[in-house]
């Protein structure tokens, strides 16, 4: 393994329609790693697989990095327009004598297998082509290009995450380089890109663990220094089984379309598998000075939607209130819903100190601040026009009448209310139902003082008074 004096790391997804959650966390990893070292964070996109890769599902991948808040570094870079360097590449371990042209049609590999199968010996293809002399290969056949691998000992990876593993050379074969129509494998244009983008650290997921001891063998026959391998184990469902559709979202884009703030989401990421003693909520200063790979675990993570809202929560409430206001024009506009108007932003913006510090997700907090995003007449929810009896709506009445000349301030506010309360000898959580439902048209808000100290003193009076003469 090579000493590398810039860290160099690289997400390669394949382009699938959408960044999955797992993609998602793989390409975080890797950014931090890089971020936290002022080394470079590369982004491949591996669209080989013509028929899938299409330009729109390429740019879905983008659409999730760029919500996610993941900068790379240089151009995108397509595994497919490299074909021809991936070729070079083939060619010259030919002619270094790392690699040989296999002349072996399917039917006769086919055959190799049977008869191995039948006789209880390995069915890893051995070709009669390997040490054959260039002499003997027939004139305009069709042949793939394979890598001429050793047959005996052991090809180890140190892998930072997995430890020592271990493969013997005997139980892998000579896989293909390049296949007959010259197109190269995808397990040789990893290698070549990996190399040519000087990626130090290959941090992935550890299904990709099976091809290290592959492409390992692609390295050394090009004499080419191994990256810092790192295998990270998958994401579960809660249920401990492998992510599917089953759990729920997938794609990064759908905890976008739910309001969880990309902060939240970075910081929820970056936990699924790895940890920095018992932190659980950390900045993303905190995260990328913390980040290294001795902190990943080895067993899979498993998903959990309670700890990802208790996540947000703590994000929301330390986010800056332009910061959420941007967050929420972005959320609305994601879902394809009406932007906010300038009253509307200014209004969100006052009312943030009595909003931020409860909300799970965004339309959490957007649902907390109908009182200030709604407009007159307010139709209260079925729930909350329970509250408006014609008793409260008689105390409503008294009410508009006392709070016309009162000072506006809190405990001002308070000391009116409570005497109203009083003289009609209930509770004041009795007047605080039919107050949410007439201020916000909900059962379920921010204090009623801090909703008429943010409204003002006219808005409250108009509402109170909307409320007060509704018809049965």
């Amino acid at each position: 393994m090579a000493d590398h004096d810039t860290v160099v790391t690289r997400f390669a997804p394949s382009p699938t329609g959408f960044l999955h959650i797992g993609g998602a966390r793989t390409a975080l990893f890797n950014w931090l790693y890089a971020r936290g070292r002022g080394g470079k964070f590369q982004l491949r996109i591996e669209d080989t697989d013509r028929a899938r890769s299409t330009p729109e599902a390429t740019q879905a991948i983008l659409d999730g990095l760029e919500w996610l808040g993941l900068d790379h570094d240089g151009p995108v870079i397509s595994q497919f327009a490299r074909h021809e360097r991936h070729a070079e590449v083939a060619q010259e371990m030919l002619a270094a004598g790392h690699a040989y042209k296999c002349f072996a049609t399917q039917e006769e590999i086919q055959a190799f297998r049977d008869a191995a199968k039948a006789e209880g010996r390995s069915t890893l293809f051995l070709s009669p082509w390997r040490d054959a002399a260039e002499a003997d290969h027939p004139a305009g056949q069709p042949y793939v290009v394979r890598l001429k691998a050793p047959r005996d000992g052991e090809t180890v990876i140190e892998d930072a995450v997995q430890g020592r593993v271990t493969v013997k050379n005997a139980q892998l074969d000579d896989m293909v380089l390049l296949r007959s129509d010259g197109t190269p494998t995808y397990m040789l244009a990893v290698v070549v890109d990996d190399h040519d983008m000087g990626v130090t650290h290959a941090i992935r997921g550890d299904d990709h663990l099976n091809n290290a001891a592959r492409q390992a063998q692609i390295y050394h026959a090009m004499g080419w220094a191994e990256p810092v391998w790192a295998h990270i184990p998958l994401i579960h469902g809660p249920d401990g089984k492998k992510l599917s559709k089953r759990h729920g979202a997938l794609g990064v884009m759908e905890y976008a379309q739910m309001g969880y703030p990309p902060a939240a989401m970075r910081n929820y990421l970056a936990r699924l598998g790895w940890s920095h003693g018992d932190d659980e909520l950390f900045t993303d200063a905190q995260a990328t000075d913390w980040f290294d790979l001795s902190g990943i675990g080895k067993s899979p993570a498993r998903l959990d939607m309670k700890k990802l809202e208790n996540v947000a929560g703590w994000h929301i409430a330390r986010m800056a209130d332009d910061e959420i206001v941007s967050e929420v024009e972005r959320f609305l506009a994601l879902t394809q819903h009406e932007p906010l108007s300038q009253s509307q932003k200014d209004g969100l913006s006052d009312a943030m100190f009595c909003l931020k510090e409860r909300a799970k997700s965004l339309p959490d907090l957007i649902e907390k601040a109908e009182f200030v995003l709604a407009s007159r007449p307010i139709q209260p929810d079925e729930k909350a026009a329970k509250a408006l009896d014609p008793v409260s709506r008689g105390i409503l009445r008294e009410l508009t009448a006392q709070l016309q000349n009162v000072s506006w301030t809190r405990e001002t506010l308070e000391t009116t209310l409570n005497a109203a309360a009083d003289a009609h000898e209930v509770k004041f959580g009795k007047l605080a139902g039919p107050l949410r439902a007439a201020l916000a048209g909900r059962s379920v808000t921010p204090s009623v003082f801090d909703m008429m100290l943010v409204i003002g003193r006219d808005e409250t009076i108009a509402r109170l008074t909307d409320a007060a003469s509704r018809p049965e």
